[in-house]
């Protein structure tokens, strides 16, 4: 037997520790001398735990091509077929545009900006097809039969239900050569596709090379078709999950195998959520999504990522606790130097947090609850707000770090306003001043408020994000909005649209990456949301539902901070929660002898 050496011209290091891991140590070895092992890098395989879909649903169709911008639309959630449609950005889900027809178990193709659906089920089976250009369903030339399952593009598909397939130049159908075994999953493109499990259940593959089919490597474990034959990559990088033939609820189970254009090989890997007639992309057999699926109705979402690294999805967690209950407070800082002061019933108390534990510091100078709040720990601000039933104040205050100074009061008094900026550069936006909500905004310059551009529509309970030249403000009364405006320093424009429209929330972040988390929509919700500039997606969901909330507002999308607020059954509460974003780790592995 060839020596390490031999192979590879060197020998093996001997260390003290393990290096500082980069994706350069990929199939490096080395002796840990302090652990007494051998240790390398290298690819393993992992699901972990996406943000969910906004509907849980199940037979539903997927576009994409990548695990990273997929598109998912229609499908059954128990009661009745839906239109609802909904793109994953690779860390979440936002809204787009419904389908014209309800339906479930349709040929999805194409990718998240360009997708083809047709035919399913509706009423009865359907040779409806409709496509999508990145934000509406239009529809287009029928299918001449139901179909089911189909690889392609929007303007090169191949769809086949049972042995029947059917070719599209992104206007006509024409027959194709039919299959030789009724199959129901697929995969790939027109001139290179993948055809996986026949009825009722099996292992067989088939390889469509533009022409004509043939038998492919045949699957380690059979699956049954009536729930699915989830496949998804390229002929010659594919990957299927989850499903086997066992009985119930054994169906559910998360087997992997990978496709490398001749041989299926079974990963370790097996999916965390249990469900089946799940949908998934895959861009090829190392990186794929699943989302949605059945038993029950599931609104989970899993990728699937075969690396050097370990990856850690994004999550909140437990985070210190406050000496005060209290919501609608002020808030200002980051996750791990944080401030929240005022709120209910009309307190004073200010508390800087450090990322562990939350400490009592100077009070307000006028005690008052729903004020607006922004900055940091050491230079935060502190305005409007009320200090009795819906009696606006305009008091305005500045934190150092020790202690608050009163400074240049907002032109016009109100509550429920939202701020954002610095200490020295800052925006008040809407609020209200009895009897009714306002579109009042005003500029903080470190001394005096100016008047500036109005909102195009009165608010109050808003949230907000950013800086003075590049501000967002989000959700709000009345009627619980799901708009977004954004802030250039002059104008105000219309941005993406919350998914869930809420108000008294809270938000942090900037113009082009902010987060808003809990809120009343009404009643309290623990849903997350992340911006990106252009749209909202979905993101982990807080593990307790609350309203009213403050937020380490100059937080990230990857290091947020809820901090007190309402919950069920209507309480205060001392609690707060750190969101943390996703991560990437490089792992070693130790090697032993067997």
């Amino acid at each position: 037997m060839a020596t390490y050496e031999e192979i590879y011209g060197k020998r093996v290091e001997v260390l003290d520790a393990d290096p500082t891991l980069t994706s350069a140590y990929e199939g490096q070895v080395w002796y840990n001398s302090t652990t007494g092992t051998l240790k390398t890098v290298v690819q393993f395989g992992a699901w972990r735990s996406g943000t969910s879909l906004s509907t849980a649903r199940t037979l539903g169709g997927i576009s994409g091509g990548t695990a990273d911008a997929s598109l998912a639309y229609a499908g059954y959630t128990g009661p009745a077929n839906v239109t609802n449609t909904e793109s994953w950005n690779g860390s979440g889900w936002s809204t787009g545009g419904a389908v014209n027809t309800a339906r479930r178990s349709g040929a999805g193709i194409g990718v998240q900006t360009a997708a083809l659906l047709a035919g399913g089920y509706s009423t009865t089976p359907t040779t409806f097809v409709e496509e999508y250009n990145g934000s509406s369903w239009s529809e287009v030339t029928n299918t001449p039969a139901d179909m089911s399952a189909g690889a392609g593009t929007q303007t090169a598909a191949l769809v086949f239900s049972g042995t029947t397939a059917l070719s599209y130049d992104g206007t006509n159908w024409t027959s194709s050569p039919a299959l030789p075994t009724a199959m129901v999953g697929g995969t790939g493109i027109q001139t290179a596709a993948l055809a996986t499990i026949p009825p009722p259940s099996g292992t067989i593959t088939l390889e469509w090379d533009g022409s004509s089919w043939a038998t492919g490597g045949a699957l380690n474990t059979a699956r049954p078709s009536g729930l699915g034959g989830m496949t998804s990559g390229i002929q010659t990088s594919a990957i299927i999950a989850g499903t086997t033939a066992a009985p119930p609820p054994a169906r559910v189970g998360g087997i992997t195998e990978q496709y490398d254009g001749s041989s299926w090989t079974t990963n370790p890997a097996t999916m965390g959520t249990a469900r089946h007639t799940y949908m998934t992309s895959a861009a090829n057999n190392t990186a794929a999504m699943i989302a949605g699926g059945a038993s029950p109705y599931s609104a989970a979402t899993e990728e699937f990522n075969q690396s050097i690294n370990t990856i850690t999805a994004a999550a909140w967690a437990s985070g210190g606790t406050l000496g005060t209950a209290r919501y609608q407070g002020g808030g200002a800082g980051i996750q791990t130097a944080a401030l929240i002061f005022g709120g209910n019933a009309y307190t004073a108390n200010t508390e800087e947090y450090d990322g562990s534990t939350f400490s009592e510091e100077s009070n307000l100078n006028t005690a008052r609850r729903a004020l607006g709040g922004n900055g940091t720990q050491t230079a935060a601000l502190a305005c409007g707000g009320n200090t009795g039933p819906l009696a606006g104040v305009n008091n305005t205050e500045k934190y150092d770090g020790s202690s608050w100074t009163n400074t240049g009061t907002l032109n016009t008094a109100r509550l429920a306003l939202a701020s954002f900026g610095t200490q020295t550069s800052a925006v008040a936006a809407g609020g209200y001043a009895s009897p009714a909500a306002v579109a009042n905004v005003e500029e903080f310059d470190g001394s005096s408020w100016t008047a500036a551009t109005a909102l195009p529509a009165a608010r109050n309970d808003l949230m907000a994000a950013g800086t003075l030249t590049a501000g967002l403000t989000f959700g709000g009364q009345p009627s619980n909005t799901n708009e977004t405006k954004e802030y250039d320093g002059t104008n105000w424009t219309t941005g993406g649209n919350l998914i869930d429209g809420r108000a008294s929330a809270a938000g942090s972040g900037l113009q082009t990456a902010a987060l808003l988390f809990g809120g009343d929509t009404p009643g309290n919700v623990a849903s997350t949301e992340g911006y990106d500039g252009t749209s909202w997606s979905t993101r982990p969901n807080l593990s307790t539902a609350v309203k009213m909330n403050s937020a380490a507002t100059a937080g990230t999308p990857t290091a947020g901070l809820s901090m007190t607020g309402i919950t069920p059954p209507g309480s205060a509460t001392t609690a707060s929660e750190e969101f943390t974003g996703e991560t990437e780790t490089v792992t070693t592995s130790t090697l032993t002898t067997s």
